[in-house]
């Protein structure tokens, strides 16, 4: 699991458009002269921790850099902790395999859907269908893997988003009190714990649609666990769909969104069909984790 000396490590080559690379420099403190030597000294510094059976591929650690805004020590941390998580939380990790029938069908359901498009400032909008599973019959450890799984994916195949962030979409039609019950405060620290210290990514953005009126109830159990930042970033909406087209042009959004973007079905029947075909990519991953001491 080693990586390779940073000497001999292969050369990143950044893929970002100009837009992004600006962005990146803006207000990530990416500096392409000093961007090499800050990955070496990340793999230098992984070598020394050999409980942690991290991906050293250049482009991977870069992500975690901007993550961090290119802070090295906050960068270690994370990078620690996204290991770390991985070995504690089995439920969410491991059996990854696209082809189980439990995750084949989530990703029928559409429980984590990333839109096809990038919104007006460049980030990932995900969609997460809060209450599309069935509570009594799927395990919401299942619907947590299946959207981590896509997140992933998603993040391996455009360098773009560890620079604009993510903005999360959550639909929360058809909530019910088996759905809520799945969430215990303890899942929901671990689950917000993932978000904010764990992911190499940016949530710009928490919107709630569809809202039923006792969404307080369960929000506040998620705002006890996140930075205040974090707090300041979250937005709930009614049923409103106009009011859902303030965050997210309907250009983006399915035609059940009040949107122009194609329908629902397609954007499930796309996202399920490239996480199975990606099968070999998720079974080769599960091996990246930490020896819990």
């Amino acid at each position: 699991y080693f990586c390779r000396m940073a000497s001999s490590m292969e050369v990143y080559k950044c893929s970002l458009p100009a837009a992004a690379k600006q962005h990146a420099a803006e207000y990530l403190h990416e500096q392409e002269e000093r961007r090499s030597v800050d990955i070496c000294q990340i793999l230098d510094w992984l070598q020394t921790q050999p409980h942690l059976h991290a991906r050293c591929e250049p482009v991977n650690v870069v992500r975690f850099l901007r993550g961090c805004k290119f802070d090295l020590e906050k960068t270690k941390r994370k990078l620690s902790n996204y290991y770390e998580l991985r070995a504690h939380c089995p439920e969410w990790f491991r059996q990854r395999d696209p082809c189980l029938p439990e995750i084949q069908e989530l990703l029928r359901l559409g429980v984590f859907l990333p839109l096809r498009h990038r919104d007006s400032h460049g980030r990932l909008v995900v969609l997460i269908r809060a209450a599309a599973h069935n509570p009594k019959k799927h395990l919401q450890s299942d619907v947590f893997k299946v959207g981590k799984m896509t997140l992933e994916l998603a993040l391996e195949e455009d360098e773009t988003i560890s620079v604009f962030g993510v903005a999360a979409v959550f639909d929360l039609s058809g909530v019910t009190l088996g759905h809520a019950m799945q969430l215990p405060p303890h899942v929901v620290k671990k689950a917000v714990h993932a978000w904010q210290d764990c992911y190499p990514v940016r949530t710009k953005s928490l919107d709630f649609v569809n809202a039923p009126p006792y969404v307080n109830v369960v929000l506040n159990i998620f705002r006890r666990f996140m930075t205040e930042k974090l707090r300041q970033r979250v937005h709930v909406h009614g049923r409103n769909l106009a009011s859902l087209h303030t965050v997210v042009a309907p250009e983006l959004l399915p035609r059940e969104y009040g949107g122009t973007n194609g329908t629902l079905q397609d954007l499930i029947d796309y996202w399920q069909h490239h996480v199975t075909e990606k099968r070999e990519w998720f079974l080769q991953d599960e091996k990246y984790t930490a020896t819990i001491k």
